[in-house]
């Protein structure tokens, strides 16, 4: 599933790409991808004749302002600050195998493609979903996206905005008799972590997966809000992880998994022991640690 940088790789993808560019048209091959109209037709008329503006991200959410194209310009590029009463916007969410890609209208259709997005004669944004989890809204003007988009209301705070301080993570961990892993994917407790970079952050602040998180001591909870912000940095860089399907909107792989510490690693040296990198289950979800620098 595709987490937070890899969101985040997605969206800075698009913001280079999309915004100014008036969505003509589209197609919905796949009715159920689109949670929001209920129509598929009510939602490709609400989205037609708008520009982008720019995306946003929240958690694993991605939001796109729309607006039309005959909006007054002073009101753009001032993000979430101002919402005039034609704008809109698009939401989408690529839960396991989603894929946004920006292709030439020409470009062979891939079996999986469940909604297109047209951009003049010449480009489309292509939403490809093998597992058909994936979803998008369109939420109508002067409606409240966390209305439409429920689960946005649901998130804890974003690893990179100021809310989320130690004191926020420790307060949000404090008298919990459950995994510290599985606290980690718990999108109330720190939006857009999920499998990977939870085994990735628990690495790098030396904890073992199934320590409780009533046991965590306040430098344990400090290592691991830094190492969080840290490995989500690193992957971000490197444009995300792909250990099966995860493509950038040009179709390119992300590259964290050639540097990652301990995900997907059973078995092989620890990148700072050589010790075995091992393999639990906790909460149904595989955990990977270091034994020996994970305590």
């Amino acid at each position: 599933m595709p987490e937070l940088p890899e969101v985040e790789t997605v969206r800075r993808g698009l913001n280079q790409l999309t915004p100014k560019h008036k969505i003509t048209g589209g197609d919905v091959l796949l009715d159920r991808t689109i949670a929001y109209p209920f129509s598929a037709e009510e939602f490709l008329n609400g989205i037609k004749e708008r520009e982008i503006i720019s995306w946003h991200r929240r958690g694993k959410y991605l939001i796109a302002e729309l607006t039309s194209a005959l909006e007054d310009k002073e009101t753009r590029g001032q993000g979430d600050k101002v919402k005039n009463s034609s704008s809109s916007s698009l939401g989408v969410h690529l839960r396991m195998t989603g894929q946004l890609l920006w292709l030439d209208r020409d470009e062979p259709l891939h079996k999986h493609t469940r909604v297109r997005l047209f951009f003049g004669e010449e480009w489309e944004l292509r939403f490809v979903d093998q597992r058909t989890f994936g979803q998008m809204w369109w939420v109508p003007p002067q409606v409240e996206t966390q209305s439409i988009i429920t689960g946005l209301a649901k998130l804890a705070a974003d690893p990179f905005s100021t809310e989320f301080t130690v004191e926020y993570l420790a307060n949000k961990l404090k008298n919990r008799r459950r995994a510290i892993k599985t606290a980690l994917l718990d999108q109330s407790v720190v939006a857009g972590i999920g499998n990977i970079y939870a085994d990735e952050a628990l690495f790098l602040s030396g904890i073992r997966p199934e320590t409780l998180c009533i046991n965590l001591q306040v430098e344990q909870i400090e290592r691991l809000h830094s190492s969080i912000i840290k490995v989500l940095q690193t992957s971000i860089e490197a444009g995300g992880t792909t250990f099966s399907n995860f493509l950038n909107v040009k179709g390119v792989n992300g590259n964290y998994a050639h540097v990652a510490w301990v995900y997907n690693r059973t078995g092989q040296p620890c990148r700072v022991c050589s010790h075995p990198i091992e393999r639990i289950k906790l909460a149904g979800r595989s955990s990977h640690f270091c034994p020996q620098c994970q305590n």
